[in-house]
């Protein structure tokens, strides 16, 4: 199957192309293999050469993008001519979205051009849009080749996948082979200290049953992720050989593995303080919230979390925190003292259990040959109060980022110790 993404937005970089990483991930879930995408501008020939080229390819096709009602909506009529097919107008879907347009803007009239989105190719399945206007389409020829079309609206392909497109292609299965996957997603080491650790064949020689899984190393601000995948099986062979490999992954890199798949380390501390009823607090200076903000994004999180001091300046980092100005002058913002001082600040203010901090310099400019950008010094006020020193490499946005999750990956081990 093949997977294209359409408008010019995405050709020029204005808009990134969350579709394609999305349903790319639904499908895969479901044991259905994306063998290639492509992203191609609002005109009728490009997206006509695309789909045409991707269906002598594979004969299953998906896109997103051009449903709208503007001129620039081109993807209908350019696949609707692949297949020979007429555009007709559907009544009834006319009918609806002028309910909706009204229902929204009573005192305007409904424009015309929406009309347009209730034309359909002849012969095509429509699939139902409830989360808004464009409807999908499925179209398909005598010899089982087909397009799904659904539009670039992410909450409306979304919803469009989940609840019409993928239970079509589920039940068009021919086999029962798939391709699964599984990951391991790890913090605190190096993608090449990794490697180094599972050396070459960790799984297993070629040949051999978990020898055949192909073992990706997928690092990123927040850590090295380990996919395991499995192709071309049958769907109960595939999940056992996956729950193996992931068992004798998670066995070898023991400590800095926090969780599978989508696990967000930030819900793994917070269920971790909920487990131990104890209630964390936060103190930031460098990364300015974002430690909150990871944290509160995790639905429910205020049950254990108490809140934070964003203390930029060093006046505040005195003022709010108690960090001893002596120390500051002695010392600097970005120290082990002052670390130390702002987490066992924020957690008795706070009147906390558990209490973090971050101070550090993100870049692009501050650093010095002493203290160079990158340098960030954390510190977890738990059982035991403790600091850590980290250098770490990016931009200003990517240095921020592996510091909240430093942060988390320390409270969660303090955690796991104590």
């Amino acid at each position: 199957m093949e997977l294209i993404t359409i408008g010019d937005e995405l050709l020029l970089g204005f808009t990134v192309d969350t579709n394609a990483a999305h349903i790319a991930r639904t499908l895969a879930a479901a044991g259905v293999e994306i063998v290639r995408r492509t992203t191609v501008g609002d005109e009728a020939a490009g997206i006509a050469a695309a789909v045409r080229e991707a269906l002598d390819r594979t004969g299953a096709v998906i896109t997103t993008g051009g449903l709208g009602p503007t001129s620039d909506d081109l993807t209908k009529p350019a696949i609707a001519g692949i297949f020979g097919r007429k555009m007709r107008l559907d009544e009834e879907i006319a009918a609806e979205l002028e309910r909706r347009w009204k229902a929204r803007f009573p005192s305007s009239g409904f424009p015309a051009t929406n009309r347009s989105q209730a034309e359909i190719p002849e012969g095509a399945r429509v699939l139902a849009n409830r989360h808004g206007s464009a409807p999908g389409i499925w179209l398909e020829d005598e010899s089982g080749r087909w397009v799904a079309m659904i539009p670039g609206v992410p909450r409306e392909m979304r919803g469009i996948l989940a609840e019409e497109l993928l239970p079509a292609i589920r039940t068009r299965a021919e086999s029962e082979s798939v391709v699964l996957s599984r990951t391991l997603r790890t913090t605190g080491i190096a993608e090449s200290a990794i490697a180094d650790l599972l050396g070459p064949h960790f799984l297993g020689e070629p040949g051999t049953d978990l020898g055949s899984l192909p073992l990706a190393y997928l690092p990123g601000p927040m850590g090295v992720d380990l996919r395991v995948t499995a192709k071309g099986m049958p769907r109960d062979r595939a999940a056992r050989l996956l729950e193996e490999a992931i068992v004798k992954l998670r066995a070898k890199v023991g400590p800095y593995a926090y969780g599978e798949d989508d696990t967000d380390l930030a819900a793994v501390v917070l269920q971790k303080l909920r487990s131990t009823n104890l209630r964390l607090a936060v103190a930031e200076s460098c990364t300015g919230g974002m430690l909150g903000e990871r944290i509160t994004a995790v639905p429910g999180s205020s049950d254990v979390f108490l809140g934070g001091v964003i203390a930029y300046r060093n006046d505040i980092k005195t003022a709010a925190l108690g960090v001893v100005a002596e120390d500051l002058r002695n010392h600097g913002a970005v120290s082990e003292e002052v670390a130390l001082e702002m987490a066992s600040g924020v957690r008795a203010r706070l009147k906390a259990d558990v209490g973090v901090s971050i101070t550090g310099i993100a870049g692009p400019a501050g650093g010095t040959p002493e203290k160079p950008v990158g340098l960030v010094w954390i510190a977890v006020q738990a059982k035991e109060l403790k600091a850590r020193r980290f250098h770490l490499i990016g931009d200003r946005a990517e240095i921020r980022q592996r510091a909240t999750q430093a942060a988390l990956e320390m409270v969660r081990r303090a955690l796991s110790n104590g």
